[in-house]
């Protein structure tokens, strides 16, 4: 029988995704690991295995289609012994059946002739199209709470839909972001504000929806100025999102040192001279996420994060890393990073970063951390305020360092000064323990020694 093969979940989090290429044709034979299709996620776009055998027999889904749930069936393989058939588009029909189209999902105006519903003792009158197959998408109610996603919710709120207007296309009528794609707004109804209430939420977090900010105006370019237009991917998208929520939702301050970089470079220079044999190479970065690793176990208050009436304390720093990559960024995460060797965290930064830049990162490998880093030294950039990556508490910024007027050993002399600037969420971290987290990662780059005990 016919192998359906549907949209994976290459995320915790992940809803849709957009199908960005087919690498397969209809008539191709495939076996377990050939890559079938290129998937873009809110974070990456990634390669996608087949873990099946046979030949492909339909592509339900066209190159470039965003919003396809997770779930939905976007090919199919013949199965073993089994004769290929002919390419054939996925009847609309057919489609329907095995997953409501989110887009078309919601109720349109009633027809010209609309038939008198059958005397069925019910709330308010529904309109005459909500027939019995219908009505198996509409959202759920528990009590006065509509079935649907977080992130649903969040953008109904934002762009003033009414989630009771529309019809559910995931499990149980679940309303998902896709079905929010060509909705309309409306007025608030008075209800309304009761669904996010109803969730649990964080404590504060009313305030927090109420402060978020309206999707931002589009306008249109200046007449007669060039220009050209490239839709957002989805990880721009993603970004824009999570960073706009995060400047207004997280209350940020930001504390800034003044680090003398001579002795870690001298360190530095030393280490790679052992480990050239190796062919291992440490670079200043990777020196910096051990101090930034050492500082969170040294001030263990300052490596948390908010959950509303709950403040997480982790006992491990786990470090992410920005790291650019076409089209956007993504942060790679270094476990553990106190209790690794110099080495290893220089190996393993050196593989994370390839892959990233290659859409070749596995979802565990750039999901979570427990703090970030952001080093734009290399550009010559001396000093800068980065945007915290919630849920995290804080963000390290790092600049170039360069020969500046300093006080050495009492005197006034020329030294390697680098400016580093820590992002706190302050729902979580009070500025004295900040500071002490800064004094920390300040004394332990000065005396690098410390960071290899």
């Amino acid at each position: 029988m016919p192998i359906d093969i549907t949209m994976p979940a290459l995320s915790p989090t992940m809803e849709t995704g957009t199908l960005a290429k087919w690498l397969v044709k209809v008539g191709d034979t495939v076996k377990s690991g050939d890559v079938l299709a290129e998937i873009e996620t809110d974070k990456a776009t990634m390669e996608v295995e087949s873990i099946d055998e046979g030949t492909v027999t339909e592509l339900l889904t066209a190159e470039g289609t965003e919003g396809v749930p997770v779930g939905q069936v976007i090919m199919r393989l013949s199965g073993e012994g089994e004769a290929p058939t002919a390419a054939k588009p996925a009847p609309a029909a057919e489609v329907d059946a095995k997953q409501p189209e989110p887009q078309r999902a919601a109720p349109a105006a009633p027809p010209a002739s609309p038939t008198p519903a059958p005397p069925t003792p019910a709330p308010p009158p529904l309109p005459a199209e909500a027939a019995p197959p219908a009505a198996s998408a509409a959202p759920t109610h528990d009590g006065d709470r509509i079935n649907a996603s977080p992130l649903a919710r969040r953008l109904a709120q934002a762009q003033g839909i009414d989630l009771a207007s529309l019809q559910g296309s995931g499990p149980n009528g679940r309303v998902v972001k896709a079905d929010l794609d060509g909705a309309k707004a409306a007025p608030v109804e008075a209800k309304a504000p009761a669904a996010p209430a109803a969730e649990p939420k964080a404590a504060g977090a009313a305030v927090q929806q109420d402060a978020a900010p309206k999707p931002a105006p589009t306008y249109a370019p200046p007449e007669g100025v060039p220009a050209e237009a490239t839709k957002l991917s989805s990880m721009r998208k993603t970004i824009a999102r999570r960073l706009a929520e995060s400047k207004a939702t997280v209350p940020h301050f930001y504390l800034t040192v003044d680090v003398r970089l001579d002795a870690l470079l001298k360190l530095r220079g030393e280490l790679n001279t052992s480990l050239e044999k190796s062919g291992v190479k440490l670079s200043v970065n990777d020196l910096l996420i051990k101090a930034l690793g050492l500082a969170l176990t040294q001030v263990p208050d300052a490596n948390v994060q908010f959950a509303g009436d709950t403040l997480y304390k982790f006992g491990r720093a786990d470090v992410s890393v920005a790291v650019a990559i076409p089209g956007g960024l993504i942060t790679p995460i270094i476990t553990d990073a106190a209790n690794k060797r110099l080495s290893v965290i220089a190996t393993e930064m050196k593989d994370l970063a390839a892959r990233a830049r290659d859409g070749k990162l596995k979802p565990e490998e750039y999901t979570g951390g427990t703090a970030s880093i952001s080093n734009l030294g290399m550009f010559g950039i001396k000093q800068f305020d980065a945007v915290i990556n919630p849920p995290q508490g804080l963000i390290l910024a790092v600049g170039a360092g360069e020969k500046r007027p300093y006080i050495v050993d009492d005197a006034l002399g020329i030294a390697t000064v680098m400016s580093a600037t820590g992002s706190f969420d302050h729902r979580a971290i009070d500025g004295a323990v900040g500071a002490e987290f800064m004094s920390a990662l300040k004394g332990l780059i000065e005396n690098p020694l410390g960071m290899l005990a």
